[in-house]
């Protein structure tokens, strides 16, 4: 039966459009092939620690000799590894916070990318898709001033497209704020547009994957 690995970011308990839209691709998932099974990981709930030690960077066979990673430590991190390698899809929650990526977010990765273990030369992860919901406070649109100033979602092309060499599909919904901040009112259609649209979105890839995964 195909496993599907769910994780969310999101410090957003309640509104969050980021797990918004990675619970939609998960329940079409499920709905399209009800034998799958997922496994659940909440970032901010339940944080993962930051590396507890550099060595941790490398697969045990690359460490510098003399290391000693702390044994908790190290059987975190594989218990993290088997999660992901036993993934048929990978489903993030990832909204952009201070124009990059979640800190609960980055010390996960911190932990999976291990060179020799999941890096894209191994072929371990190879093809492998993962979804990336993300949400975004303002616009980022091409031409704007702020255009450029998502460092988030480039990064998580590169590091899951090229340096795991996974098969990529990144959702996105912008101008959450529209709603909260008086200078943006005027966007708040287009914010609700896109929502609709990405949660479209959402849905036909969750049934999409089922049935490249079933």
């Amino acid at each position: 039966m195909p496993t599907l690995l769910h994780l969310d970011s999101s410090a957003d308990l309640v509104s969050s459009r980021s797990r918004r839209l990675s619970q939609a691709v998960v329940d079409a998932w499920l709905n399209a092939d009800p034998s799958g099974v997922v496994v659940r990981r909440d970032l901010h709930r339940t944080p993962v620690p930051h590396l507890a030690d550099s060595s941790l960077h490398w697969a045990p066979a690359d460490r510098v000799p003399g290391s000693n990673p702390p044994a908790a430590a190290e059987a975190l991190q594989r218990a993290l590894l088997d999660e992901l390698l036993a993934a048929d899809i990978v489903v993030i929650g990832a909204p952009l916070y201070n124009f990059s990526i979640p800190s609960s977010l980055k010390a996960w990765i911190d932990h999976i990318h291990v060179p020799g273990v999941t890096s894209a030369d191994t072929g371990a992860l190879a093809g492998r898709p993962v979804v990336i919901t993300t949400s975004r406070g303002i616009a980022y649109d091409i031409g704007s001033p702020t255009e450029g100033w998502d460092h988030e979602v480039p990064a998580l092309r590169t590091l899951f497209g090229s340096a795991l060499g996974m098969d990529v599909h990144v959702i996105t919904t912008s101008l959450t704020l529209a709603a909260q901040d008086p200078s943006l009112s005027s966007q708040i259609g287009r914010s609700e547009q896109e929502l609709d649209e990405a949660l479209t979105l959402a849905t036909e890839t969750g049934m999409r994957l089922a049935l490249a995964t079933a």
